[in-house]
């Protein structure tokens, strides 16, 4: 019998990408699979992104959030009641090729591949090139060096999180591969209970792969198959609050995964450090702009910390902070 997919879309006000996303799936070259559901989960978008999806060809569902559930709970209900093999988490401003979903899952079906868990692939940046898509488990030391900016300083001994270009050329075993386009076995994803939903966005597939090669699975990158990946995506449109959700991302994977001392040393560091850093790179830019979004972010980290550290210690999801929260931070 053949192997089973599902894919599951999250989308938040990029209906310019989405609709070119879902054609390039239904264009695809499904032999050797069943394509058995194309789940979009809608965050609340207000741009009508998904008022007038019409693919007949797809086996399309759509579930509409009355708000920002955030990534993290909207994969998990895309996933939720899934009864295929295999689960694909891709943006929706991916663009897959003809074979992008056939090669990963016929590499994943090869009995030599069992311990592997999760796959990603190769992507190209709208130029053709090779995009950084895989990375390292993150350490203390690692994101302390990124605070100071000594991985693009004096990259040759302070390695960066992502791997390096060569890197990306060959087949090879991972720690992680990026959550644009995130294919992991359904039962895999069910025994660790999905993604972290505490995580409202970043660091969830990072947590997940984590989680799962503590329990003895394998990440592993294709270049045999290729997709397009614009980047940015919906966080584009919010760069302030991008750069505050992944801070506030950080310092919750920290204090999942590492020692509590460790953990408040780079929260620390996050809070005392990286501003002044990132405000010097951000005056070298001559951005003012820049400037802007890094103190927007960071006064908004200082008004959720004392909720963010109750957050680690239990299961309480990281909500949407409140319009009034956000200030001059475009609201979605």
């Amino acid at each position: 019998m053949k192997p089973s997919l599902d894919i599951v879309i999250v989308n938040w006000n990029v209906g310019r990408h989405l609709g070119l996303c879902l054609d390039c799936i239904r264009a695809t070259n499904r032999d050797g699979f069943d394509l058995k559901r194309v789940v979009v989960v809608d965050n609340a978008s207000s741009d009508s992104s998904v008022d007038n999806l019409h693919f007949p060809d797809l086996p399309l569902s759509l579930l509409r959030n009355a708000e920002n559930r955030g990534f993290a709970v909207a994969c998990n209900q895309g996933a939720w009641a899934s009864s295929a093999d295999y689960l694909l988490f891709l943006n929706p401003d991916m663009r897959v090729l003809d074979d992008s979903l056939q090669i990963p899952i016929q590499f994943m079906e090869e009995p030599r591949n069992a311990g592997v868990g999760m796959c990603g692939i190769q992507l190209l940046d709208e130029e053709r090139n090779v995009s950084r898509s895989c990375a390292r488990f993150p350490t203390p030391g690692s994101f302390f060096s990124r605070m100071l900016g000594l991985d693009r300083l004096f990259p040759k001994q302070f390695k960066g999180h992502f791997l390096g270009q060569l890197d990306h050329l060959k087949c090879r075993q991972v720690d992680q591969v990026m959550g644009a386009f995130f294919l992991v076995r359904h039962k895999l994803f069910e025994s660790m209970h999905g993604f972290d939903e505490r995580f409202f966005v970043y660091f969830e597939e990072l947590d997940f792969s984590y989680r799962a090669h503590q329990a003895g699975w394998q990440s592993y990158y294709l270049t045999t198959a290729q997709a397009y990946h614009k980047g940015g995506g919906c966080s584009e449109q919010v760069k302030g609050r991008r750069l505050y959700y992944s801070l506030c991302s950080r310092i919750l994977y920290c204090y999942k995964q590492f020692g509590w001392a460790a953990a408040t040393g780079v929260m620390l560091g996050t809070l005392l450090v990286e501003p002044f850093s990132r405000l010097v790179l951000a005056v070298a830019h001559k951005s003012v702009l820049e400037m802007q979004q890094i103190l927007q972010a960071y006064t908004l980290l200082w008004r959720v910390l004392p909720s963010l550290l109750r957050n680690h210690r239990g299961n309480v999801k990281h909500k949407e902070p409140s319009p009034e929260a956000m200030g001059s931070i475009p609201a979605e």
